[in-house]
């Protein structure tokens, strides 16, 4: 038993090691290249004359696309490997994001942010269903803290990547080209070449890992089925069980809150800084340092959701302080207090995540988990739709943010909500999934 388990650890630290920093990479793509349409708009709103109301849509038809296909993305991974979806859907999302520099009106804008939402949807529960494949239930959420590291990193690094971009005269004029669209070309392209890579190395299952040896896939596929096959004994989970139960659906209620008044923060962060007279730099310097908060709240509270058990708790009590601080950033008009309040907002958005991320797998298995994790990303983008769509519209029609604040921080308390109903339908089912 003890050799077991040696080999075991080993596996897991391999696993961890050779796959973690590529998800974590692959994440970190696919949000900068999502949410460095905040940035563009800084110049490109004027350039082309579109109004608050536009670029809002324009933010938010992504999540359509997203949404429709994210669950018959998450499907056809299953059907078609990891190796061949992910790389696929990697690089196609590149060639989206990079052609954003073809813009010229409003139906452009509209149809490549859709087309971008079309093809990242799969990428988010398609990495947390592959590890589900690799990693045992007890380290799920550690795994997940530090590949879900990589949203608040995107824009540690993105800000000040886009800000440098668009403040460099360099690239304004160059080739005929705006600032803005150079940095959409340089940001969109390293997906390209990530999707390309993922399609020819990727090892769909442990099975496929040439750098395991026998005795460590041994020691972790039998682990991985034992978890399995008591879960199936308990119940047998189907794909549509995972999509329509009531605990998934609560579960996508609270991701729904949290999308909700993270993407509507992410998308109008620059602009509401602006507002205080930075300049194009300092915002892309500005906007990131919360999310280097972000970063300790999302490997602190992952942390202790692994060591406590307690996943509900250290996904709810961060986004009641993320709540508050969005609710009272609206009344300030000092930029060092909004600036720290936005801190504490992006500390409980983003920190949530690792806890939130571990209960379905704790309360599902087998086809179920692909099912929960679609139906919950997907009716969660719906709040990235709305979120930045409302701010859009309360911003054109009073002139400021502070509405649109308020707003968000209470879309950030439904998590906590739902979570609360989640816990007490599951003691009434004679369940303890969570605490």
């Amino acid at each position: 038993m003890e050799t077991q388990n040696i080999y075991l650890r080993s596996a897991i630290t391999k696993v961890q090691r050779k796959l973690v920093p590529i998800f974590a990479v692959l994440l970190l793509l696919s949000f900068i290249d999502r949410s460095n349409v905040a940035f563009a708009a800084l110049e490109m709103n004027k350039d082309l004359g579109f109004s608050p109301t536009v670029y809002a849509t324009a933010v938010s038809i992504f999540f359509i696309g997203y949404i429709i296909f994210e669950i018959p993305s998450n499907y056809a991974l299953g059907i078609f490997g990891a190796k061949k979806w992910l790389g696929l859907i990697i690089f196609l999302w590149g060639i989206a994001s990079t052609c954003l520099f073809l813009v010229k009106d409003s139906q452009s804008f509209y149809l490549l942010r859709f087309l971008l939402g079309v093809a990242e949807a799969g990428l988010l529960p398609g990495i947390l269903l592959y590890m589900t494949y690799w990693f045992p239930q007890e380290n799920r959420g550690k795994i997940n803290a530090w590949i879900l590291v990589s949203m608040p990193l995107s824009i540690v690094i993105g800000g000040p990547v886009s800000g440098l971009i668009l403040g460099m005269p360099f690239f304004n004029g160059l080739l005929g080209l705006k600032t803005w669209q150079w940095m959409f070309i340089i940001e969109g392209l390293p997906a390209v070449i990530a999707g390309v890579l993922i399609a020819i190395f990727l090892p769909n299952k442990p099975k496929d890992a040439k750098w395991l040896s026998s005795n460590e896939l041994m020691a972790l596929q039998s682990l991985l089925d034992s978890e399995k096959a008591v879960a199936v004994k308990k119940e047998a989970h189907g794909f549509l069980r995972g999509i329509f139960s009531l605990p998934v659906l609560l579960l996508a209620g609270a991701s729904f809150g949290s999308q909700f008044s993270g993407f509507g923060l992410i998308f109008w962060m620059p602009q509401i800084l602006k507002g205080f007279s930075f300049s194009v730099s300092q915002i892309g310097f500005l906007v990131a340092l919360p999310y280097i908060f972000a970063l300790l709240g999302v490997l602190l509270f992952g942390y202790l959701g692994d060591k406590t058990g307690r996943y509900v708790t250290f996904a709810a009590a961060p986004m009641i302080a993320a709540s508050i601080a969005l609710i009272v950033s609206g009344f300030s008009h000092q930029p060092i207090l909004t600036i720290v309040l936005f801190c504490i907002a992006a500390i409980g958005i983003f920190g949530n995540m690792p806890s939130f991320w571990a209960l379905p797998g704790k309360y599902l298995k087998g086809d179920a988990v692909a099912g929960s994790f679609a139906t919950i990303n997907t009716i969660g983008a719906l709040g990235g739709f709305f979120g930045p769509y409302v701010v859009g519209r309360l911003k054109e029609s009073s002139g400021g943010f502070t509405e649109a604040l308020v707003v968000l921080g209470c879309g950030a308390i439904l998590l906590p909500i739902f979570l609360a109903i989640f816990v007490k339908y599951n003691h009434k089912q004679g369940e303890v999934y969570a605490k």
